[in-house]
């Protein structure tokens, strides 16, 4: 005699509801399969940790995504195993099932993709994929294995949505947060000497970290290398890259992406009369402001927080002396979401120059658009400000 209770307007009755669809809570429960391959892989491994990188490493190397999104297996765990190929969830709910195996805690988190659309109510039809949080001492992580550059707790991009939904078998949920709380960061390091005519050489260091590495990744390793130069020489002003070497750029994929390469450029400098005109970045001066629109409509998406640093060491010719120089800068916004800072001194004929750039948050109101047009504005203005030399 109870009254009529709809269970999908409340969040524990969208995850009970799917975990009662044999698609999902019933594929989940199916693992005796996994059982031999579980041992064989982790078998004498003690830490926790070190059993979810090899098993996570395992089934994203095994494993192909079919391209299908859904949060709904389609030929099941089992074939699809067989098969090294299905959808999202398949994929994910192999590795949730080893993971268990490994004795890990782990669940399912339904997300909606950025193309889907953010699911802000209960619902099931907001959502159109499923990654897997696994906690070890009271740590979450987040991982994705139908991709093939994802690592732990890095995502696909289009996984960043706002927020997803864990839930469990016994129908609770909670909501967890998709966006990055750690900075990716690019790092680039450049020891470069400038000589009478205006040309630069020198030796250059990149790191990437995270979702940069990721991005990186994504982007370059289907290239060919030589392709690949072509372009980033372009990118760069036209400078000609030797001895060009790169680490961690489809092994080792939770450590640092590391480009390493000489360089030399007739076009980083400008001679008048007796005076050389320097970018003090050389070729990673930033000229344009990425925001160009008079107003913003919808908010502005950085995908997930980064922060740039560029170290650069430059040697002036001999028979010059330095006139002028940047002002070292600092700006920041008022809630310090975004971060600059420029700083540059000299001893004898060297010039020491450091920049770093930090945004803090992945999203941004589209009324900050203003503030944000006007501070992007401010660094470029910083960086292209020129160190001017002049003949002795």
């Amino acid at each position: 005699d109870e009254p009529v209770k709809d269970y999908a307007l409340t969040w524990e009755g969208v995850a009970s509801t799917i975990f009662k669809d044999k698609d999902f809570g019933k594929e989940l429960s199916q693992n005796d399969f996994l059982l031999e391959d579980v041992k064989a892989l982790v078998g004498n491994v003690g830490s926790l940790n070190e059993r979810l990188n090899i098993i996570f490493k395992f089934v994203q190397n095994k494993m192909n995504w079919n391209e299908e999104n859904g949060y709904y297996t389609d030929k099941g765990i089992v074939k699809a195993y067989a098969d090294q190929i299905g959808n999202i969830a398949e994929i994910n709910f192999i590795l949730i099932n080893m993971l268990k195996l490994a004795g890990i805690e782990v669940n399912p988190v339904l997300v909606s993709t950025v193309e889907n659309g953010v699911p802000v109510y209960p619902t099931r039809t907001g959502f159109n994929y499923v990654i897997a949080a696994a906690e070890i001492d009271g740590k979450q992580i987040l991982l994705d294995a139908t991709h093939k550059f994802t690592s732990p707790n890095v995502l696909p991009l289009n996984v960043l949505n706002w927020k997803g939904r864990l839930i469990k078998k016994d129908g609770k949920s909670q909501e967890i947060d998709l966006y990055p709380a750690s900075l990716s960061k690019e790092f680039s390091n450049t020891i470069a000497k400038l000589d009478a005519s205006g040309k630069v050489e020198g030796k250059v260091r990149v790191q990437r970290t995270d979702y940069d590495a990721y991005n990186f990744r994504v982007r370059n390793t289907t290239k060919k290398q030589e392709n690949y130069l072509e372009k980033y020489e372009e990118e760069l002003g036209d400078l000609k890259i030797s001895k060009y070497a790169i680490q961690n750029k489809e092994t080792n994929l939770v450590n640092p992406v590391i480009e390493s390469f000489s360089f030399s450029s007739d076009n980083q400098s400008e001679i008048i009369g007796d005076k050389i005109f320097v970018n003090p970045l050389l070729f990673f001066t930033r000229s344009k402001n990425p925001f160009t629109q008079e107003k913003r409509q919808m908010a502005i998406y950085f995908g997930y927080p980064t922060q740039e640093k560029i170290n650069l060491n430059l040697d002036i010719p001999e028979g010059y002396i330095i006139e002028s120089m940047p002002k070292p800068v600092r700006i920041s916004s008022e809630d310090k979401e975004i971060v600059y800072s420029f700083n540059i001194s000299n001893e004898g004929n060297k010039i020491q120059i450091s920049c770093l750039k930090e945004i803090n948050s992945s999203i941004f109101a589209a009324d900050e658009y203003t503030g944000l047009k006007e501070l992007f504005q401010k660094m470029l203005a910083s960086q292209n400000e020129k160190i001017v030399l002049k003949k002795i």
